[in-house]
């Protein structure tokens, strides 16, 4: 329990810490204060993430004293690594996509029921089963959240970025959300059947160069995007985007360390929890640490997370109690079997 905190902590930290360089490098005005200029190279800005995460998760695996395995693994694990990264790379275009069809509070309440197609996607890609109570507490996270997010007032809520919900801007975040839940039990998959070549550090490695190597191609080869060469361009003309730059790439690379520990140890839905309610918790910080101020169906929204975390803690300490009894049965059984064993008589 004490690491699993600690994967949380750290996930939060570099959460929060991620989220500030990149509005930071989103809406900063780079130049003069006649012809300022603000950088809007998000796929560039992913490649330079990829690269940076690669090689620190290298970094990572050569300081523990571990390897690639790339001779060892077999093809079908490389095969699952360039799916699994094509998924990654292919997701978020649709989500920024879909933010020019709907507004930004849709967008945050879809984000919410990310649960629910990670769980499909095991279910019907993988067809792997889970106990009962992990769907009631699935359900119970994504309607807590999403009334959170629902009931949550902020200032200047009435300007939209989208004058209304389209059908196909809906159609984008569903595609989103899809594609993100194909990714993370994708990567389940990954660990329940190649665990003996895998750890969170090698995935991470292994989908962020060959992610690296699909932006590349999409950057270099896509004759009608020219964001490479206007990215390059921009960099060469103000130079202290560079700086901000390489910050939200570390920034982003330390905290999938976290995130793919996690994933290893845990599991996507696990880690698929941590990020989905990491507003929730942080608000609530800011509550009693700032004295704010929450709606009551805000409180029914934080009601309902921990009344689903609490059943899934009760149910997982039954289950540790149960098969420590089964185990302390079987070894007082395996005992008794021996005591009984007589001597065999010496025959002269």
């Amino acid at each position: 329990m004490l690491v699993f905190t600690f994967c949380v902590a750290g996930i939060y930290a570099c959460f929060l810490t991620w989220g500030v360089v990149q509005e930071r490098v989103s809406t900063t005005s780079y130049g003069d204060n006649d012809a300022p200029e603000k950088f809007r190279y998000f796929i560039f800005l992913n490649l330079i993430q990829s690269l940076i995460a690669a090689v620190v998760s290298l970094i990572y695996i050569k300081v523990s004293g571990r390897h690639l395995n790339l001779t060892s693994s077999p093809r079908a694990l490389y095969t699952k690594y360039a799916q699994v990264a094509l998924t990654n790379c292919t997701g978020s275009p649709f989500g920024y996509a879909a933010l020019k069809h709907i507004d930004y509070p849709t967008m945050i309440l879809g984000k919410s029921c990310k649960l629910i197609p990670v769980m499909l996607m095991n279910l019907v890609v993988y067809r792997r089963k889970f106990p009962l109570y992990k769907y009631v507490c699935v359900m119970l996270i994504t309607a807590g959240v999403s009334m959170f997010m629902l009931y949550h007032t902020v200032e200047g809520s009435n300007k939209k970025g989208a004058a209304t919900n389209s059908l196909w801007g809906l159609f984008l975040l569903g595609t989103n959300l899809v594609i993100d839940g194909l990714t993370n039990a994708t990567q389940d998959q990954i660990f329940h059947d190649f665990g003996q070549f895998v750890s969170g550090q090698h995935m991470m490695f292994f989908m962020n160069a060959i992610g690296s190597i699909y932006m590349t191609i999409f950057l270099v080869f896509n004759p009608y995007n020219d964001e490479l060469g206007q990215a390059i361009r921009f960099c060469q003309t103000h130079p202290s985007v560079i700086g901000d730059v390489f910050l939200f790439g570390l920034c982003g690379a330390v905290g999938q360390c976290f995130i793919f520990y996690t994933l290893q140890q845990y599991g996507s839905l696990r880690l698929v929890t941590v990020t989905v309610t990491r507003k929730l918790f942080t608000m609530l910080l800011s509550v009693f640490w700032f004295n704010h101020k929450l709606s009551m169906g805000q409180w029914g929204g934080v009601a309902l997370v921990f009344t689903a975390i609490g059943i899934e803690a009760y149910i997982k300490k039954m289950e540790s109690a149960r098969l420590k009894k089964e185990a302390f049965r079987s070894n007082e059984k395996d005992k008794g079997l021996t005591t009984d064993i007589k001597p065999a008589k010496k025959i002269d």
